[in-house]
């Protein structure tokens, strides 16, 4: 993460695409895109799907009804110490702010993370939530990150949440083993292998090119060590918006054990309207991939709504 790309005009130069062609625009929202990630983006290509889910551009200015800051409703669902508590049987931990990567249509992007993070009080406030609610049999750990984390600070977190009777299930939220795949190592395999609880990975993808033979081999070893792992897209205007690209992500993902859990309508976060595709399309995208997969291999089709009791299904 050090040696990240931190500009669009640096990432343009890395990959050699003219910035001004590209409509390159520094903001509030900053750019980092590890070189890891950054070597799979096609050289030359302005269009290529990875470089538009993380390059800085003009349209990201444009002010459009409807996108806000909190689109999802984090900050109402806000609880003491980083707890988010939404869904019932499950609260969310927002571990901290660092992410292994910006992506430009992150929901997230506005979060007070200074003033909300479970590690700014060193877990305390945010574990003592969930001992106290025994209707948490699920903790989800998010952020940002969690694999940002320390291997020594994550373990910590999970053997407190072991600790608690109640909870059975601990679910990582990441990206790191798509962009940086190299932090999958024997010490995190070791420390998710050894808790009692059941661990299950969430990994977010929205192209098959995101994949590579170290991401591969990242997602063999979460598997070798009983770690299920999902994933969960975005559909993105310009990126993944085909039903072919959609096929092969899910063919991509079931080929290397990746359950397609969700693929999410667009959180309307301000900064984002120019990824926006129509739920009609989406419907239309999702029915052409029933019917060139099967049924385990076609991800839920959700918009997450604020206040609501669940991801609410898009359906035809």
């Amino acid at each position: 993460m050090k040696h990240a790309i931190r500009s669009g005009e640096e990432l343009c130069r890395y990959v050699g695409i003219d910035p001004e062609t590209a409509g390159v625009l520094e903001n509030r929202f900053p750019t980092f895109v590890p070189r890891e990630l950054a070597n799979r983006i096609k050289r030359g290509d302005p269009s290529d799907p990875i470089l538009r889910q993380v390059l800085p551009v003009t349209n990201e200015t444009v002010e459009a009804a409807g996108f806000v800051s909190d689109p999802v409703g984090d900050l109402n669902a806000s609880q003491t110490g980083g707890v988010l508590h939404k869904y019932h049987g499950r609260a969310l931990i927002v571990t901290h702010g660092a992410c292994a990567v910006h992506c430009r249509y992150c929901f997230r992007r506005e979060f007070p993370y200074s003033e909300l993070n479970a590690q700014k009080s060193k877990w305390a406030p945010a574990l003592d939530y969930i001992r106290n609610d025994a209707t948490i049999e699920e903790v989800l750990l998010s952020g940002g990150d969690p694999l940002t984390l320390s291997d020594a600070s994550l373990a910590g977190l999970i053997d407190e949440l072991a600790d608690i009777e109640h909870v059975q299930r601990v679910r990582l939220h990441t990206r790191l083993p798509i962009v940086i795949p190299q932090r999958v190592t024997s010490e995190l395999l070791n420390l998710l292998g050894g808790t009692r609880l059941g661990v299950w990975m969430v990994i977010h993808a929205n192209h098959s090119q995101e994949f590579d033979a170290a991401v591969d081999a990242s997602i063999k070893r979460l598997r070798s060590e009983g770690v299920t792992v999902l994933n969960q897209s975005v559909l993105l205007a310009g990126i993944n918006d085909d039903a072919d690209t959609l096929i092969e992500l899910s063919k991509t993902l079931i080929n290397r054990g990746v359950q397609p859990y969700y693929l999410h309508q667009l959180d309307k976060v301000r900064g984002a309207s120019h990824f926006w595709v129509s739920p009609q399309e989406g419907r239309q995208l999702v029915q052409q991939m029933r019917e060139s997969l099967p049924g385990y291999a076609v991800p839920t089709y959700v918009v997450e709504e604020a206040g609501e009791p669940s991801k609410t299904p898009i359906v035809s």
